[in-house]
């Protein structure tokens, strides 16, 4: 008697009924992606629980908990309300927009090294927000926009110089590193030419930071990654056929370029996005697809358990750079320190096969 295949997984078939010859809607969702996402927002729970209660000036969670409810005393509403609510919302979006960014260009490259920090697209975001900062004098939406400008451009050019009758995912990564070490060198640069006030003010954004940021900050962050986060996960599917190579994509109805120009479009613009908010944070687009695969055990780059890595990764980093070593760091330091062991490792293992 013959058996079915167990591959090991089993999946979940979610139905939305609809009249008309449409017949409804239907989906299949892993119940090993499932869980391995519900985990993650326990641990996201858990860190936001944390940030709220830790600190120089310690809040028990019942304190907490009624500063939500807007009772307690006004100092208690301030220190939780308006300092550590913001900061550990900041610290889940920008880490899902850095996650979800990493995840489209490793799964467009079809390499793990091929996030945005590795070619490239951070650093020319740093170097547009760098110039609207030093040259334009220019405040948050300027820096936005020329985080925005400087990622499409380097983008662009990366484009450019990789397109040999299409692009090669190696390739891309190579020309990418080379054009970041020529941004970055330039960027150095700029800080050393300004005046010092303004030049120690760049150098403390560059190191990615979370200190200072509330509300006004928050609100344009969240308004745009929920338009640019439902763009990444309604190209989802196009970009899973793009893996399986342009023939096949095309096959079944893809456009190839025109899909890898959205996405690269949508993914430019959530580095972007971070950088402007927080500054260069690296190696969270790098690491957090990675781990992400791993802990919901894909077959390759998912965006949503990505995006919920991601948003883990900064949020507990950020936790640890405020209290764990007893003095204070900028988020940026610490995801560098923890991506750079990560980023041996993952070249160590590739090294390998």
């Amino acid at each position: 008697m013959n058996r079915p295949t167990d591959f090991g997984d089993r999946f979940l078939v979610v139905r939305v009924p609809r009249d008309g010859p449409g017949g409804g809607l239907s989906m299949r969702v892993s119940r090993r992606t499932l869980a391995a996402c519900m985990s993650m927002l326990l641990l996201i729970l858990l860190f936001v629980v944390m940030s709220m209660t830790s600190g120089d000036y310690g809040i028990p969670l019942s304190d907490v908990a009624r500063a939500l409810t807007g009772q307690g005393d006004e100092t208690l509403k301030m220190i939780v309300l308006e300092w550590r609510l913001p900061r550990a919302l900041l610290a889940i979006l920008l880490g899902a927009a850095l996650g979800i960014s990493g995840a489209i260009f490793q799964s467009l490259t079809r390499n793990p090294l091929g996030s945005p920090d590795i070619i490239g697209f951070s650093t020319g975001a740093h170097t547009g927000a760098l110039v609207a900062m030093l040259v334009m004098s220019g405040g948050y939406y300027e820096t936005a926009t020329g985080a925005l400008i400087g990622g499409m451009a380097t983008a662009i050019a990366v484009y450019l110089l990789t397109y040999r009758q299409g692009v090669e995912g190696f390739r891309l990564i190579i020309v990418g590193i080379a054009i970041a070490a020529m941004l970055s060198a330039a960027n150095v640069w700029m800080i050393r030419q300004a005046e010092l006030q303004v030049a120690m003010s760049a150098a403390m954004w560059a190191a990615g930071s979370l200190n200072g940021l509330g509300w006004e900050r928050l609100l344009p962050v969240g308004l745009a990654l929920s338009l640019l986060a439902p763009s990444a996960l309604a190209l989802s599917r196009p970009l899973r056929q793009l893996e399986l190579g342009d023939d096949a994509a095309t096959a079944s109805g893809v456009s190839p370029n025109h899909v890898r120009l959205l996405l690269a479009i949508v993914g430019v613009a959530l580095i972007a996005l971070a950088t402007a908010a927080a500054g260069p944070i690296a190696f969270i687009a790098l690491a957090a697809p990675q781990l992400a695969r791993r802990s919901a055990r894909t077959a390759g780059i998912a965006l949503m358990p990505s995006a919920l890595m991601g948003g883990l990764l900064l949020l507990a980093g950020d936790w640890a750079a405020q209290h764990a070593l007893g003095f204070e760091l900028p988020v940026g330091v610490m995801t560098f320190n923890i991506g750079g062991l990560y980023f041996i490792w993952l070249l160590t293992r590739e090294g390998r096969k």
